[in-house]
């Protein structure tokens, strides 16, 4: 049987960016590994860390990040795939990051979680040795999403890779920020369309991350727009041959 691994740095990216290519792996008998890589409870949160889950309407006493996991374990659900995995290194805001444009700035020179990283990715990849793997290309500039290529660099994969378009950093700007577009520019794109079945799981999915949606997109309302909009496209730059049999889900564009 192949195996998908997918990285996602937080609890909805993998969903938001590839939720119907996801789909379509389960539908068509692949086993899809999720890991989702920042996903650390930390006790008594304070500052910018406790800031934001209380601008969402969560107060202190709630466990933010036990919360957004019970919402992955759902999103996961709905695309039709086995449990997701949590590893247990902690957000940007609990790692010195002070502040939301400090979150797309530079990685602060301290931040020394590649390594830590790197021996996680390197210990999935012996374990599941996976058939592709599906990765974040950092577009937006988050440094969570920049230190998970660089590990995931540092780990040398040998499988082909499927680096997704970070969405919905992709669409909040007209020129989104692109840290690493010199290390992906010159890899094919390809692209995805799904049919009624893979958006309506991707949807269901991306829903369940019911703590994000006013901040992403303004409810619920405005996730369904920013999805149609998408029109079931979902696009990639591809690191190496893919699978005969994946090529006919997945599609080099141009």
């Amino acid at each position: 049987m192949p195996t998908a691994l997918a990285l996602s740095p937080h609890l909805d990216d993998a969903a938001f960016s590839c939720g119907g290519l996801l789909h379509a792996l389960g539908a068509a008998g692949w086993d899809v590994v999720t890991v989702t890589v920042f996903t650390a409870s930390v006790a008594d949160p304070t500052g910018f860390a406790l800031a934001c889950q209380t601008d969402k309407g969560l107060g202190p006493e709630v466990d933010y990040m036990d919360l957004r996991r019970a919402e992955d374990a759902a999103a996961i659900r709905a695309l039709g795939l086995a449990r997701p995995r949590h590893l247990p290194f902690r957000e940007a805001p609990h790692r010195g990051y002070a502040s939301a444009p400090a979150l797309f700035q530079d990685v602060r020179a301290d931040d020394g979680i590649v390594p830590d990283l790197t021996g996680a990715f390197r210990a999935l990849l012996a374990e599941t040795t996976p058939t592709l793997i599906l990765a974040p290309q950092a577009i937006g500039g988050h440094v969570d999403h920049v230190q998970v290529v660089r590990a995931l660099d540092a780990a040398e994969p040998a499988a082909p890779i499927l680096w997704w378009r970070d969405f919905p950093y992709t669409v909040r700007d007209q020129t989104p920020k692109e840290p690493l577009r010199a290390r992906f520019a010159h890899l094919p794109e390809a692209e995805i369309r799904c049919g009624a079945e893979g958006r309506g799981a991707k949807a269901e999915a991306c829903a369940a991350y019911a703590t994000q949606l006013g901040f992403q997109f303004g409810g619920p309302e405005g996730l369904v727009r920013r999805l149609a909009q998408e029109d079931g496209r979902e696009r990639f730059r591809r690191q190496g041959a893919l699978p005969e049999s994946l090529r006919r889900l997945v599609a080099d564009v141009g």
